[in-house]
């Protein structure tokens, strides 16, 4: 019998799974994969969990875009950090995961065919997301910073492009774009009619004083789709609760989109996120605190790799990107580092970068220990491999 095939056969395969075998499989590795944070979620999360056991009524499907008591907590949020106010032009929708707001936003705004302007390195999930929509990715190069080149982007469009996607602080090259490229990618979509999708997934992490900006705050939002994550900065990973601030006009279309797949978020995890909204301060500030000073110590040992490997600043998430200055496969060298090395890193390659060797180096979940350890284990590994 013939094998049946669907559009899932041209979708990459996620990346994380894969290395993680390889993890597996060399017991003692240290991770510098995965983009998670090392610490829990605050203990206000725990402490609403109570709040939903004690209605009986929480068993049963809620509002497909959220509890009306986090909506509001999200309001105050986006007010206060972003400067996004909530009024009759824009919304909110919670979602299960930033991820899920992207899927949400790309099938709303898409027919099959359509294109979506993606700067590269992009994140992947975004590129698999877009090939799932039946839509094509088109790819615009950032600069040797990685910063955005608005000008680019503008000739990129073309008649089928719905939306141009900005992540910052970016995954996986840890840089902050400026406010000055964003507001111009603003108008650029304005101008064309089109969405600027805007993944701030890591808004609380920034260094040396740069400050987060958010499109959503620059004016008019009738063409800017911000999506948010509690996934990071609060630890809530599993929790699955992620949030986006939509034009008014695509409500209907994404709770279409939504209640199809989802119904409504998790209302225990609703919940949860309601009770980390309420952490004090000293939650945030100590633990990007931390992360900050894990950043410091990787970035002094990769800096060891001078001439070895390019390493761009960066200001933001809990990433560095590496150029390595070598012909070896991103792939084959990310096998061996962890193989002959137990250190595991993500190869350029899945983020849209097959035109020299790079390579995404995550620090936010390890304590510093670890994490000098696992930095040395890279280093050493790099300067074996690589120099023989």
């Amino acid at each position: 019998m013939e094998s049946l095939t669907s559009r899932m056969q041209g979708v990459q395969s996620p990346i994380i799974p894969v290395v993680g075998e390889l993890i597996k499989n060399s017991p003692g590795t240290i991770s510098l994969g995965q983009g998670v944070v090392h610490y829990n979620p605050p203990p206000e999360t725990i402490e609403f969990l109570p709040k939903f056991l004690a209605e009986p009524a929480n068993n049963l499907y809620k509002s497909v875009e959220g509890i009306p008591p986090l909506l509001t907590a999200l309001a105050g949020k986006l007010q206060a950090f972003n400067g996004i106010e909530i009024n009759g032009e824009n919304c909110i929708v919670v979602t299960a995961g930033s991820n899920m707001g992207f899927m949400n936003a790309i099938l709303a705004i898409t027919n099959p065919g359509d294109e979506i302007i993606l700067n590269t390195p992009y994140y992947f999930n975004h590129e698999m997301a877009i090939a799932i929509a039946g839509c094509r990715a088109v790819l615009v190069a950032t600069d040797e910073n990685y910063q955005l080149r608005p000008e680019a982007i503008a000739q990129a469009i073309t008649p089928k492009t719905r939306a141009v996607v900005t992540i910052s602080p970016n995954n996986p090259t840890g840089v902050v774009y400026s406010e000055a490229a964003l507001r111009q990618v603003n108008q650029i979509c304005d101008t064309n009619g089109i969405y600027h999708i805007s993944d701030e997934a890591y808004e609380y992490f920034t260094y040396n004083g740069v400050k987060h900006v958010s499109p959503g705050a620059f004016g008019s939002s009738k063409y800017t789709i911000s999506l948010f994550s509690l996934s990071k900065a609060y630890g809530f990973a599993s929790w699955r609760i992620g949030y986006m601030v939509i034009p008014k006009d695509l409500f209907v279309a994404i709770k279409k989109v939504q209640d199809t797949i989802l119904i409504c978020p998790p209302v225990i995890s609703q919940y949860a996120a309601l009770g980390a909204l309420q952490a004090k301060e000293e939650y945030l500030q100590n633990n990007i605190g931390a992360i900050s000073q894990v950043r410091q110590l990787v970035l002094d040992s990769l800096n060891r790799l001078e001439g070895l490997c390019s390493i761009t600043p960066a200001n933001g998430a809990f990433y560095f990107f590496l150029k390595v200055n070598t012909q070896m496969d991103a792939f084959e060298l990310v096998k061996r580092l962890i193989q002959e090395h137990k250190v595991a890193v993500i190869p350029g390659t899945t983020f849209g970068m097959d035109d020299g060797c790079y390579l995404r180096v995550a620090y936010g979940a390890l304590q510093k220990e670890t994490a000098k350890e696992g930095i040395e284990r890279l280093v050493q590994g790099l300067e074996n491999i690589v120099k023989s």
